[in-house]
């Protein structure tokens, strides 16, 4: 299916660009998110009206993107858990975990910002991770994991 992206999509196009994608993509994720519209005269047409509008837009959440990282970049972020004398968790911090915490701190993160490349952490420890407020800006953390009182 032919498709017209109305902002930046990961591994698929920038803003504006014309792509061909399986129907089910399309279909179930990427029109209803509202990412993109069917590649039609009429909404090729409709686009180009409005491209001006829609940059502007992804400017603005560029720039709110930007101006969360530099609060954010570099924080460290403690989180208490229950752990056995061993060190090991019951239980695990996960992305949710990670995202309150770092709300709490008055810097509003989605849990799907998030990135636990190597899954959630199962023991007491230091460990770096990264958010991706935008495509663009990602922030670098530190996650502190310590025992619970």
């Amino acid at each position: 299916m032919q498709i017209i992206l109305l902002e930046k999509v990961a591994n698929l196009g920038q803003l504006g660009d014309v792509v061909k994608v399986k129907d089910g993509y399309a279909r179930n994720f990427l029109i209803p998110s509202g990412k993109a519209k069917r590649a039609t005269d009429a909404n090729l047409k409709e686009f180009d009206a409005r491209r001006a509008e829609l940059e502007k837009v992804q400017a603005e959440k560029l720039v709110a993107a930007q101006a969360r990282a530099e609060k954010l970049e570099g924080a460290r972020i403690e989180i208490a858990q229950k752990a056995g004398v061993d060190g090991r968790l019951f239980g695990s911090v996960g992305n949710i975990d990670i995202a309150d915490a770092i709300t709490k701190t008055g810097i509003e993160v989605a849990k799907m910002e998030v990135r636990l490349p190597e899954g959630p952490f199962k023991a007491i420890g230091e460990y770096p991770i990264a958010v991706a407020l935008h495509h663009d800006v990602i922030a670098n953390v530190t996650v502190v994991v310590v025992p619970q009182a």
